[in-house]
């Protein structure tokens, strides 16, 4: 769904290697859209003094500090949300009923908050169109 290519920008030949990699990708006849949709990402940023990439939607990360690495988090789950079509939802359900069990077969459900007092749940889902459409329709509620 996704290409990230991870380069090490201290590298003296970086930019002859990231025209490797192009190459060899558009070699491999890739759809488009996935060339297209790449995410690029310069390593080792801490070993460069106040380094901000030149190249445009590159992302500027240091695995070894921790440094951008949330922004790539944020900037993968974006992109393969897209090419996906799948969308991040919370929603409500009563906790007596079969909607949270329906959701962990038909979607990703990646948090429950159960509120007790009620008997409900927020629950947060990763969940496609036609499922979510679904689940509408099953629990108009």
């Amino acid at each position: 769904d996704l290409i990230v290519h991870v380069r090490d920008i201290t590298h003296p030949e970086t930019i002859l290697q990231k025209a490797t990699v192009l190459s060899v990708l558009k070699n491999l006849n890739l759809p488009s859209h996935l060339l297209d949709s790449m995410v690029e990402v310069h390593n080792k940023v801490d070993l460069i003094e106040r380094y901000k990439p030149t190249e445009e939607n590159a992302l500027a990360v240091s695995a070894l500090h921790g440094h951008g690495l949330e922004e790539l988090k944020e900037e993968i789950e974006k992109k393969i949300l897209t090419t996906t079509g799948k969308k991040i939802l919370t929603v409500n359900v009563n906790l007596e009923g079969p909607q949270l069990s329906w959701l962990y077969k038909e979607a990703t459900v990646q948090e429950v908050e159960v509120m007790p007092e009620d008997g409900t749940a927020r629950v947060k889902v990763i969940i496609g169109n036609s499922a979510f459409g679904r689940y509408k329709n099953l629990f108009p509620n």
